[in-house]
């Protein structure tokens, strides 16, 4: 018998070369968050790419993810950029083969743009590509290898009758070895450099001023009895969150300044040490997002501590002509505040601590704005670094490019919390209950409606202030067995009654009467 010896071109089926792709595409991926472990948070390619895809997203699409997705929405955009990165590795991987590597250059060319997404980050600088560019070597280098050694396979003949080597099983022994490779080298890069740039433990140990005069204290009759409602301070674990970085920003006390310039006098930059020798103010504001719908779950109410704004600015010097303060939180995003809302008495403050605590890194540790009365995308800047006095007519911020009013005054509202929807409640006695706001004017009145009946007032807890939600409660007999629809509304001090036009959230917060079907069994 002779023995011959060829080579065959067919490799391997469509799906174990997009499999190589992925493997090839999780090494990559995963090497570049080891190599980042030295780096700063920014170097990370995966979240430079997923904070440039936040950046792009069209205002109205971002509100509706926030809208479904709640908290989840960042685990959602890193899911979705993850698909995508498998997605067009697979693709390339179909096209590699070993004299043409267009697979490869595809390779590199997405590494080029995770470079650019990586320099476009707010302090990044050229040797934060590094773990970008080490990552896409690596990921060619296995698309290259699998392509040379293994997507070609020899047909051999064999005098003897034996059977060829399994190349098949070799295959995908190597692909899912490699795929599992990237896997955790890419966990063991996020956990380690999480873990190296923590300042959680920093935070633990440090301490906020002690206010020369402390809060009023919170007198037990802001919340009603006989009824399960929020906590009329919220606890800071249940604080709602919303924003758009994708890795919660890691800076430390001694690594932190403020810089106050733009229409000023003089340019100050203060660092943490500095802001001992202004005084120290406790105050209890509720906090709400423009993307809280009605009868929505972003608002909370914690007891701050921190620095008047006035103080802080006076040395520098405003110009009259300045009406809006432009902060930018260390990761980019930008806030207009309107500077009448500094000098009205509000007490706009830099906040360090919340509820006795320093402010949890979630929340913009070490330092925040919290002003009262706007919502939160004209007066929260979390992990705050820059304060420039400009003008409404010469500067946009972040929301405001996207769709949003300028200026976001938070409208008289109110909320059921008890029952809920759809609940199920005995027939006899109850209690239903919920909250009302309408920061910086306070709440008057609430007043609740069954059915089509008349509007019936609400038994309100004790007024703490005008920056503060108010907690209110309403006894019902339930004689009517079936299904019932309870409705609220609010007066504010000024005389207001909550309108029950209904309006989005875009573009200045949403509006209309919240209501609440349940069934009296």
């Amino acid at each position: 018998m002779t023995e011959s010896s060829s080579r065959s071109s067919s490799g391997p089926s469509p799906n174990a070369r997009m499999l190589g792709g992925v493997a090839a595409a999780a090494v990559s991926l995963g090497v570049a968050a080891v190599v980042a472990i030295p780096f700063q948070t920014q170097a990370q390619p995966l979240g430079a790419v997923g904070a440039v895809i936040v950046d792009r997203t069209p205002g109205p699409v971002k509100e509706l993810v926030i809208q479904a997705l709640g908290g989840l929405d960042k685990l959602f955009l890193a899911v979705v950029v993850l698909v995508a990165i498998a997605a067009i590795a697979a693709l390339a991987a179909t096209y590699e083969t070993r004299r043409r590597p267009v697979g490869s250059v595809i390779f590199v060319v997405a590494g080029l743009l995770g470079c650019a997404a990586v320099l476009s980050r707010p302090g990044a600088t050229l040797p934060d590509i590094v773990p970008t560019v080490v990552g896409t070597a690596c990921g060619v280098a296995v698309l290259r290898l699998l392509a040379v050694r293994l997507w070609t396979v020899p047909e051999t003949g064999h005098a003897d009758g034996g059977d060829e080597p399994d190349v098949s099983r070799r295959l995908w022994l190597t692909t899912g070895g490699l795929l599992a490779f990237g896997a955790a080298s890419g966990l063991l890069g996020v956990v380690v450099g999480r873990l190296t740039n923590s300042v959680a433990a920093e935070r633990d140990v440090s301490v906020i001023p002690r206010p020369r005069i402390p809060a009023p204290p919170i007198p037990a009759g802001v919340q009603p009895k006989d009824v399960a409602l929020p906590s009329f301070i919220t606890d800071g674990a249940d604080f709602y969150r919303v924003d758009i970085a994708l890795s919660v920003p890691q800076l430390s006390r001694d690594e932190w300044r403020l810089r106050i310039h733009g229409m000023v006098d003089r340019e100050i930059t203060y660092s943490f040490a500095d802001l001992d020798r202004f005084e120290a103010i406790e105050k209890a504001v509720t906090l709400t997002c423009v993307s809280n719908p009605v009868g929505g779950e972003y608002i909370s109410t914690g007891m701050w501590t921190g620095y008047r704004l006035t103080d802080l600015l006076q040395a520098a010097g405003v110009s009259p002509d300045a009406d809006m303060l432009l902060s930018t939180s260390v990761d980019g995003f930008t806030v207009g505040t309107p500077v009448e809302a500094l000098h009205d008495g509000r007490d706009a403050m830099l906040a360090v601590g919340l509820n006795g605590q320093p402010l949890p890194v979630i929340h913009g540790y070490p330092a925040r704005l919290v002003v009262a009365g706007l919502y939160g995308y004209v007066s929260a800047t979390k992990w705050v670094t820059d304060l420039e006095l400009t003008r409404f007519d010469r500067a946009e911020a972040y929301w405001t490019r996207q769709g949003w009013a300028a200026r976001g005054p938070i409208k008289t509202e109110s909320r059921i919390d008890v029952p809920k929807r759809g609940q199920q409640i005995p027939s006899g006695a109850t209690t239903f209950g919920g909250v009302a706001w309408a920061q910086n004017r306070g709440v008057r009145g609430v007043e609740v409606r069954i059915d089509d009946g008349p509007w019936q007032p609400a038994q309100l807890g004790d007024a703490y202030s005008n920056q503060t939600w108010r907690l209110w409660s309403f006894g019902w007999q339930a004689d009517s067995p079936g299904e019932h629809t309870l409705t609220v509304r609010a007066t504010d001090n000024s005389g207001a009654v909550q309108t029950s036009d209904e309006a989005p959230t875009v573009p200045d917060g949403a509006t209309g009467w919240h209501s609440v079907n349940f069934t009296v069994a």
